[in-house]
């Protein structure tokens, strides 16, 4: 159990990392909300567009008379749009972290820089670094769809459904969102996705302890955005532990982060 304390700590010591350092801080949001304004554009549009893709879906409530034509279709409306806000929640890590891999993974290095010995990096072109993280991070995706399938099918349960598996659920996002920020660091370790799980796996309630309640904070808008700096910085951390030792190919000097993004903090 002392584990799931550890993991919890590496969360608050990734906050207190970046509070410290808050050019680094700033230089972390900009991915977040790029991202954040990328999804309330999406969710606006299909706020406006539900209702007339609800009834081009349903032709045959053309004829219905009232009342029933129209709850018929807000229930639609409403059910398009709830799926909407869901893919939302679920996809806006593994995007944010997309669009900012460049950003986090300088975070990332500066963090190992910050902690003491030489810092690793893949050595790998940026796109392919990109490829690499979109594919794994829909692998990642998958794997979640498949685990949210089964524990839809088990809610229907008594008093399980109720009690047991919404704990379950927030676990299994607790575990692959970790999966996901750990991947910044452990990526540049040369770790593939297989090996990134097994490490966690072996490690299951260091993960935990600093995924669940970062999926619980992510809860709250806009939350996300401001604490995946933080977030990044924990998750090196977190990595730094679980794979222990690293002889890396290149050594890192020490950086700031670019100039314009110095800037706009300053």
């Amino acid at each position: 159990m002392r584990d799931l304390g550890v993991g919890f700590g590496y969360l608050v010591k990734g906050q207190r990392w970046v509070g410290r350092h808050g050019r680094w801080f700033g230089f972390g949001l900009l991915p977040g909300l790029v991202t954040l304004v990328l999804y309330a554009g999406a969710l606006i549009g299909l706020a406006y567009g539900a209702d007339d893709l609800t009834a081009w879906v349903t032709p045959f409530a053309d004829d219905w008379s009232s009342p029933w034509q129209g709850l018929f279709r807000g229930f639609l409306t409403a059910l398009v749009f709830a799926f909407g806000l869901f893919l939302a929640v679920v996809t806006f890590t593994a995007v944010t972290l997309l669009v900012g891999q460049p950003f986090y993974e300088s975070l990332s290095e500066e963090v190992d820089r910050t902690e003491g010995g030489d810092v690793p990096r893949s050595g790998l072109p940026l796109w392919r670094e990109l490829w690499i993280s979109a594919r794994d991070s829909l692998r990642v995706l998958v794997r979640v769809a498949l685990y949210g399938i089964v524990l839809f099918a088990l809610g229907f349960i008594p008093v399980v459904g109720q009690t047991v598996v919404p704990v379950l659920g927030f676990c299994v996002s607790g575990f692959f969102l970790a999966e996901e920020l750990t991947a910044v660091a452990l990526q540049r370790r040369g770790v593939e996705l297989k090996d990134r799980l097994a490490l966690l796996r072996g490690r299951r309630l260091l993960t935990l302890g600093f995924g669940v309640p970062l999926t619980l904070a992510f809860l709250v808008p806009f939350v996300a955005v401001f604490l995946m700096p933080g977030a990044v910085a924990g998750a090196t951390l977190l990595a730094r532990d679980v794979a222990g030792p690293h002889e890396p190919t290149h050594a890192l000097p020490p950086q700031e982060p670019p100039a314009d993004a110095k800037a706009g903090r300053d």
